[in-house]
């Protein structure tokens, strides 16, 4: 039976057993989707990537989930940018990813080794009416102070701010709940502890692309640093998103690019049998 070389990075952490797991699989040409789907679901890892050469240092790359593919990854981008680097022997300064929702993205690496990826900036459409909160509020076990729509491809995300970063620490949600409401998923976000460096924290919940929980979500981050320059008077951010496993971002707005970085941690390599 055929295989394919598959990596499984830890991004948004410098150590094993934090940040956000994704597995990578290069390709010489695309496979069937339904087999890459398939793959992604065997993995159950909140998302996989898939890498297929298309010029000097320069790739075409979907991200799965276990049950979708999805427009924008960007812990998954950053895992593939150092598996090229760390593992493929890769050298140019600066990757480039040509995806097929979120446009060409590039990635290069900071001389203190954080890998800076270019995302595209998410813009507020509006903000959710009083039903819309109510409805949130007894989703996410906590009352919010406002929540903003944001537009992603084909679809939106709430941002429910709160006043602490305790109140996201404790939010325990009802999952089923949140997958019942109308975005494709649901970012909580408060301001980082006074004193602790930190510009703000968040959590992220997309139960309707099959994760309940992303533990550090870099496409989150298109709508929060934007969100958080309006409100902070600021572009430049340190960024920690508080799941189980946590991780740790740095953010700034550019015009309509987030600049999202972050380390990344090798925690296997190896081969899967695919279906000739």
């Amino acid at each position: 039976m055929p295989t394919l070389p598959l990596y499984q990075v830890d991004a948004f952490t410098d150590r094993l057993f934090a940040g956000n797991p994704a597995a990578v699989v290069p390709l010489g040409a695309w496979l069937p989707d339904a087999t890459m789907l398939a793959i992604a679901a065997e993995n159950n890892l909140a998302e996989t990537a898939f890498l297929v050469p298309a010029g000097a240092a320069r790739w075409e790359l979907r991200w799965f989930t276990p049950t979708v593919e999805v427009p924008l990854c960007g812990h998954a981008t950053l895992a593939s940018a150092f598996v090229l680097t760390q593992c493929l022997g890769e050298t140019a300064g600066t990757l480039t990813f040509a995806t097929r929702q979120s446009g060409e993205l590039t990635v290069t690496r900071d001389a203190d080794g954080w890998y800076v990826m270019r995302l595209p900036r998410r813009h507020a459409v509006g903000t959710v009416d009083a039903a819309g909160i109510d409805a949130l509020a007894a989703a996410l076990g906590a009352r919010p102070t406002e929540a903003v729509i944001f537009a992603v491809p084909n679809d939106t995300s709430w941002l429910a701010v709160f006043a602490s970063a305790a109140e996201i620490t404790a939010l325990a949600p009802d999952i089923r709940a949140l997958a019942g409401l109308p975005p494709r998923n649901v970012i909580a976000t408060a301001p980082g502890e006074p004193g602790s460096g930190v510009d703000f924290v968040s959590r992220m919940f997309a139960p309707k692309a099959g994760i309940d929980e992303d533990p550090v979500t870099g496409s989150a981050h298109c709508a929060l640093a934007p969100y958080w320059a309006e409100r902070l008077g600021k572009t430049g951010f340190l960024a920690r998103q508080v799941s189980r496993r946590g991780g740790t971002l740095r953010c700034e707005l550019d015009g309509d690019t987030v600049v999202v970085a972050g380390e990344a941690a090798l925690y296997l390599t190896g081969e899967i049998a695919v279906p000739a």
